[in-house]
């Protein structure tokens, strides 16, 4: 019998036997993780970064991450597309939808948590550094584990947006250059738009939401973290329900 425990535990099972999810997620791992040791171990009070919030500063190499989790996400769906394996995933599953759902719970599950603890790491290494700076901060500072959160859950959401795109288009380069077009690119592309209206609306493009999350102090001309969650939930609902939909009419 076909259960909702069983699909997910089916998609646990396959995330984790594909070379492709220790790959991504390692190398998402160490760009946090290096980033935050070089940007701790260079810094020097009164520089240029010195006026970056502390968690941004920190965990800059989440931007670089955030790409190696994107493709981890298209690869859960539009990578089956692409060797075939769906066909068998689908004949097992014939309501074809709890597939999906459990795709997108077990991505949710496995990359939050990757990207909380690599984020709490990674900020406690680079304090090591920061002691004697500006910069020094801890985790009980007003603010710093919200922000950690928050950049772990930003990472997370477009992650999902990206397993969304591969579910739509069911192609890895497809969905991969419609996630740095669509969504890291066009976004840069707008802003250079002289018209305010335009500023309103970026702020809350998926990439811009997440930063504003990832801060633990208001950043200038962003959305509030309330709203940049809800920009971002949206999104990623949003990037689901196409697929979900296709899914249901379009054959294998």
């Amino acid at each position: 019998m076909i259960t909702p425990t069983r699909v997910l535990r089916s998609e646990w099972h396959k995330l984790w036997t594909v070379r492709s999810t220790w790959a991504t997620l390692l190398t998402a791992v160490t760009l946090v993780l290096g980033v935050g040791i070089l940007m701790g171990a260079t810094y020097t009070s009164g520089g240029g970064d010195s006026d970056v919030d502390t968690v941004v500063l920190t965990l800059f190499g989440s931007q670089l991450g955030g790409i190696a989790l994107a493709v981890l996400g298209i690869l859960l769906t539009a990578g089956e597309y692409a060797t075939g394996l769906v066909r068998a995933t689908l004949t097992a599953v014939p309501r074809r939808l709890p597939v999906l759902w459990a795709k997108a719970a077990v991505f949710t599950g496995v990359v939050f948590t990757v990207s909380l603890l690599t984020a709490l790491i990674t900020f406690q290494i680079a304090q090591v550094f920061l002691g004697d700076t500006d910069q020094a901060a801890s985790l009980t500072d007003d603010g710093v584990l919200t922000a950690i959160a928050g950049n772990a859950a930003g990472v997370t959401l477009l992650g999902l947006v990206a397993l969304g795109l591969g579910a739509a288009l069911r192609s890895v380069p497809g969905a991969l250059g419609a996630f740095i077009g669509g969504v890291m690119v066009l976004p840069e592309v707008l802003g250079m738009l002289p018209y305010e209206s335009v500023d309103t609306v970026i702020r809350y493009f998926p990439t811009q939401a997440a930063g504003a999350l990832g801060s633990a102090d208001p950043l200038p001309g962003a959305a509030t973290p309330g709203a940049a969650l809800l920009a971002l939930l949206l999104w990623a609902a949003a990037s689901l329900v196409l697929p979900a939909a296709l899914l249901r009419r379009r054959d294998v």
